[in-house]
């Protein structure tokens, strides 16, 4: 019986020639990531699990991401702890406030992911590094504690969804309508444990930044993983940031798949998730008497340079409402200056918009766009439970960068082709 592209990863790091869905696996690890919420406590687990040194200073990796530039005195401890445990181990990947960003656009943009490997991380959003085929779920801190010590994790095999992508995306249609509109489909605990693996004829039409965004919110369909297929468009990503270490994965022709998912992009519009799940989605066009107080265009989702061109081509020449405070988060360093250097900042200035350092901020309510309460904002961050960016009563839509900055503009929700 064949293997899915996740059946093969695992099995490799496992020592074994092949992995059955529902099996139990000891697999080695190439990259165990950990950010300013998750490390603190995984460093404390270490410590009483008796730990000494990480198993590699090269494979552990730290990012504070999430309540930085630190917000109080409690985050700042927290970041505190990292940077000694960092000097203590000797850790040789630390990317400090002002040299670094958002850990899922980072670490890809620093060329420490590769096809074939296998990779845990303290966050949720881990899943985001199967864009570039390789096996990344996120796990809690006591693992990433034992992880750091020995360098392995159990997984258990997880059963498959294979997502069929045909044809083309219309006007600026991007995959996060894509992605969206697949959680519309499936539901919140559709692929609840699984593995979602992408292909078919249509991933040509999925840029790498369309990619991500796609793998990043696997985890909001319940998923462990988000795996997608290598091909070109991986291979050039990968030749650009320098990886040359890879082992490209590709399904078995009989893989077994639990189901098929087939979507004809050319048929996906604009999607946004109304409150208070990413399931819970609609057309944009449907959404115009929703009126908004804030927008945010950025995070580990959608805060990469061709969002923030989408952005500003939307923006260019127009003013965000008098109503709405508009919020734009590049997600690294990188990005922020290649920004500046194309003049997409001084779009958003004009538009008023605040430009934000890297940082997770408000996407988890953390600092940098916190709503009050009754408060509406369009965002196209990655989640919109109850509270996620605020007071219990506010409400968040999921949308593409450049639906969110059109319904800036608009001050309701509205498409680009609505303006």
């Amino acid at each position: 019986m064949g293997m899915t592209m996740s059946q093969k990863i695992l099995a490799a790091h496992a020592g074994q020639e092949n992995a059955k869905a529902g099996e139990f696996v000891d697999c080695a690890l190439d990259l165990v990531m950990a950010n300013d919420i998750t490390a603190p406590v995984a460093i404390r687990q270490f410590a009483e699990c008796g730990g000494d040194r990480v198993f590699d200073p090269e494979k552990v990796i730290f990012v504070p991401d999430h309540f930085v530039p630190n917000k109080d005195i409690a985050s700042a401890a927290q970041a505190q702890c990292m940077r000694n445990f960092v000097r203590e181990q000797g850790l040789r990947y630390y990317y400090e406030v002002g040299r670094g960003g958002i850990e899922h656009a980072l670490l890809p943009e620093k060329g420490h992911i590769a096809p074939g490997d296998a990779i845990i991380g303290g966050d949720s959003h881990t899943c985001t590094y199967g864009a570039l085929n390789a096996f990344s779920a996120g796990v809690g801190s006591t693992d990433i504690a034992a992880a750091m010590i020995v360098g392995k994790t159990w997984f258990r095999v997880p059963t498959a969804i294979r997502v069929e992508l045909r044809g083309h995306k219309r006007g600026m249609v991007s995959g996060k309508d894509v992605i969206l509109h697949l959680i519309g489909l499936i539901g919140t605990n559709g692929a609840t444990y699984r593995s979602l693996e992408v292909g078919g004829e249509g991933l040509a039409d999925m840029s790498m930044d369309d990619r991500f965004t796609f793998a990043n919110m696997g985890v909001e369909a319940g998923a462990k993983n988000c795996i997608f297929e290598f091909d070109s468009v991986t291979e050039a990503y990968l030749t650009e940031h320098g990886v040359t270490r890879y082992r490209p994965t590709a399904p078995d022709p009989d893989a077994v798949y639990e189901r098929v998912v087939r979507l004809e992009l050319d048929r996906i519009g604009y999607t946004v998730a109304k409150p208070s799940l990413p399931s819970n989605t609609a057309p944009a066009e449907t959404l115009r008497s929703v009126r908004i107080d804030q927008a945010v265009i950025g995070s580990c989702t959608n805060g990469r340079l061709s969002d923030l061109r989408a952005a500003a081509e939307v923006l260019r020449g127009r003013r965000a409402a008098d109503s709405v405070r508009l919020i734009v988060i590049p997600a690294t360093q990188r990005i922020y200056a290649e920004a500046v250097r194309e003049g997409l900042v001084d779009v958003f200035l004009a538009a008023g918009a605040v430009v934000s350092t890297p940082t997770c901020g408000c996407c988890l309510g953390g600092h940098m766009g916190v709503l009050a309460e009754g408060e509406v904002c369009v965002s196209t961050t990655n989640r919109n439970f109850v509270g996620r960016m605020g007071h219990v009563s506010s409400q968040v839509y999921l949308a593409s960068p450049a639906v969110a900055a059109a319904s800036a503009v608009a001050g309701h929700i509205e498409t680009p082709e609505g303006l």
